[in-house]
């Protein structure tokens, strides 16, 4: 946690910095139990060459030379953006060539008889990670949606949002990092790293790119991991000014899936974003693990 003499000269925690913390937390909240979002997700499956059917998902998947083909059969039905795409009994599709990182989201009925309410089907994903396709049914009924009350974070402290610079390596460093599943591992492109200063050490991490323009990505662990933080990692997003200054609110790390689920492949950090001081600051274990 910050020294002494940190707490002495950090920014006091205003009405104004909770408030903004929690309209944040709220709306991150929200996004999070969405119907069709990872809480909703009932199995995780690995595409091959051999042709499978697939607990929740209707039709048979396969894989080859990077395209997917799904065979449905009389009475299956699979949609892409409201269209029926299954046009005879024995029908083919294709999907792909899918880049890394990427999917499409199909919807099928949720076994209310094909009737089911708009936001009550199943979106069933098909993406590729780690260089493997995999399919991610999406049930708005599932449990662990349901069943969700929050995650437990700690109370907003300005001291933890910490002033730093972000600086561009001179040509962006491919970085392998390892992943919540196990047999794949997560390869990115690492535009340069952030540093700054806690708990009377100058520390860095090393930054993705962010999913928003402009945006940067960090993965860590840090001394509270495994004990109050999931111990896999947590993920700060952050956005950098022209000159290069940022600020990293650590009061607004975040879980990935992982930390709620067996059935997602997030990237762990790289080695050197194991931070060795405590960052008491951020989302906590969630209730789902804190069980286990």
């Amino acid at each position: 946690m910050p020294s002494p003499t940190d707490i002495l000269t950090a920014p006091k925690t205003s009405p104004s910095f909770t408030a903004a913390w929690q309209e944040w937390h709220a709306a991150h909240e929200r996004h999070r139990a969405d119907p069709h979002g990872f809480l909703a997700v009932t199995h995780l499956h690995w595409l091959d060459g051999t042709p499978q059917r697939l607990a929740g998902v209707p039709g048979t998947w396969s894989v080859a030379n990077d395209v997917v083909t799904v065979v449905l059969e009389a009475g299956e039905s699979l949609r892409r953006d409201g269209r029926e795409l299954n046009t005879s009994s024995g029908a083919s599709l294709s999907f792909g060539p899918i880049a890394e990182r990427a999917g499409i989201n199909l919807q099928a009925d949720s076994g209310h008889g094909g009737d089911a309410a708009v936001g009550q089907e199943v979106v069933v994903e098909l993406a590729k990670r780690g260089g493997e396709y995999i399919v991610r049914p999406r049930d708005p009924r599932n449990p662990l949606l349901n069943e969700y009350r929050g995650t437990p974070a700690y109370e907003p402290d300005a001291a933890f949002a910490v002033q730093g610079r972000y600086v561009p390596f001179a040509e962006p460093r491919t970085t392998t990092v390892g992943a919540a599943a196990e047999g794949i591992q997560h390869v990115y492109e690492a535009p340069g790293e952030i540093r700054f200063s806690l708990d009377g050490r100058d520390l860095s991490l090393t930054a993705f790119n962010g999913h928003a323009p402009g945006t940067l990505s960090v993965l860590f662990t840090d001394a509270t991991s495994g004990k109050t933080t999931y111990a896999a990692n947590r993920s700060l997003t952050v956005a950098p000014g022209e000159d290069g200054s940022v600020v990293l609110d650590f009061n607004r790390a975040v879980n990935l899936p992982c930390a709620y689920t067996d059935l997602a492949t997030c990237p762990l950090p790289p080695a050197e974003n194991r931070l060795p001081v405590a960052i008491e600051a951020g989302e906590k274990i969630p209730y789902e693990r804190q069980a286990l």
